[in-house]
């Protein structure tokens, strides 16, 4: 497999799942010009023209973090809990994260006027409140053990400072314990971060 990413965009939390589960992959960085690195059209591999994307072994171009990180626990095995409510969470986990904070860091990756920056803060501090709510006392945030819904956690966490919102105390600690994980300190130095 192959994941083309930008550097500490989004398919960050991507690159941490599959190190965390241990399938092969490859990377393939992105550049602001929608050029791979080997030279190639991005639009040509992804017509939506962001990232993530992952190319699997029989050149399938699947998009989308959400699809993408079940996609890896899928094949894997891991990360993702077998069944239960814990496995409806998680992927409720990410609908969440993607709809609500994913989509409300906009204002601030691309400069909208202030009005809009305040509304979107506002709708920040709700959604993480909600997060910290539903981890509680947890290591992670659906239970005790890595999900990929903490990759994407990790991820729009590590933006949040662009957003000037606080991070509830319980968020903050799992960032703070996440950051120092040998998953997410390899996907930093692949990605030129570290």
């Amino acid at each position: 497999m192959k994941l083309f990413y930008y550097p500490a965009a989004c398919s960050l939390a991507d690159h941490i799942a599959l190190i965390e589960t241990g399938l092969p992959y490859g990377l393939s960085g992105i550049g602001r010009e929608k050029k791979t690195e080997d030279g190639r059209d991005f639009l040509s591999i992804n017509p939506k023209g962001y990232i993530p994307a992952l190319e699997l072994e029989d050149g399938t171009i699947l998009t989308e973090n959400q699809i993408i990180l079940n996609y890896i626990a899928e094949r894997s095995g891991k990360l993702l809990p077998e069944g239960g409510i814990a496995r409806w969470r998680t992927l409720e986990a990410l609908a969440f994260m993607s709809s609500e904070i994913h989509t409300n860091y906009a204002p601030f990756f691309r400069d909208f006027p202030e009005p809009e920056k305040v509304r979107a803060r506002e709708k920040l501090k709700k959604a993480f409140a909600i997060l910290a709510d539903q981890m509680g006392q947890k290591q992670f945030l659906i239970a005790d053990e890595m999900t990929i819904a903490d990759c994407y956690l990790f991820w729009v966490l590590m933006v949040a400072p662009k957003s000037g919102v606080e991070l509830p105390e319980n968020l903050q600690a799992c960032f703070d314990r996440m950051r120092v994980r040998s998953s997410v300190i390899q996907a930093f130095a692949e990605e030129g971060l570290a």
